[in-house]
């Protein structure tokens, strides 16, 4: 994957980052740096099934650490590389969620597991629970996948969620399913290859053609 500017780069502006909103001693410094490789490891794979053209670059996986989709991504698989490589700074990949929440308003805590490809775009507002995400899995701007009662919803593969979308409680939401923009899904299922518009508890499900 091509880095840039650079990898060490990289791993400066992370450790400056948090030092400038949190604090990091410099144990931590050498434990994001530590933990540095793996995450980026997961992140190519995940731009490697992307269609955004922006991650990818002389026929490369690419990844602009000043492109804030990317970055965003990033942060993500680095808080759950530090959690799994140093159990005990759970302090340390906390930081890194809110570093990510700061900058990109996004809240997609680490031990939410996201599958190992997801997309996002332009993900400002967005709050994605502990539900069961399948691969594949798209978001835009204030999204929700929360709760109800406890409950939260199951995901199939290549789910799009569009801007102002919300999946909420016990909810089975088959593969290939588009949820349009500002749709509310609460407590109900969809089937796979779906179009889903309007608000539970009385949504219009059509199937997607072709």
């Amino acid at each position: 994957m091509l880095v840039s500017p650079s990898v060490e780069m990289l791993g400066k502006l992370v450790k400056h980052q948090i030092h400038n909103l949190f604090f990091i001693d410099e144990y931590e410094a050498d434990a994001v740096l530590a933990s540095l490789s793996a995450a980026l490891e997961n992140t190519e794979y995940c731009f490697s099934f992307s269609k955004n053209k922006y991650y990818k670059k002389n026929g490369c996986v690419f990844f602009s650490i000043y492109h804030s989709g990317q970055y965003c991504i990033f942060l993500y698989f680095l808080a759950r590389q530090v959690i799994s490589d140093f159990p005990a700074l759970r302090d340390l990949a906390d930081k890194i969620y809110f570093l990510n929440k700061a900058l990109n308003g996004l809240d997609l805590y680490y031990e939410v597991v996201m599958p190992k490809v997801f997309n996002l775009d332009h993900p400002v507002g967005s709050v994605m629970g502990r539900a069961d995400y399948g691969e594949n899995f798209t978001f835009s701007q204030l999204c929700t996948v929360g709760n109800n009662k406890g409950v939260f919803p199951e995901i199939g593969e290549n789910v799009q969620m569009f801007s102002g979308a919300k999946i909420l409680g016990r909810c089975k939401i088959g593969d290939d399913v588009i949820i349009s923009a500002n749709s509310y899904i609460k407590d109900e299922n969809v089937p796979s290859n779906s179009l889903v518009f309007g608000s539970s508890p009385s949504l219009v499900i059509k199937p997607r053609k072709g």
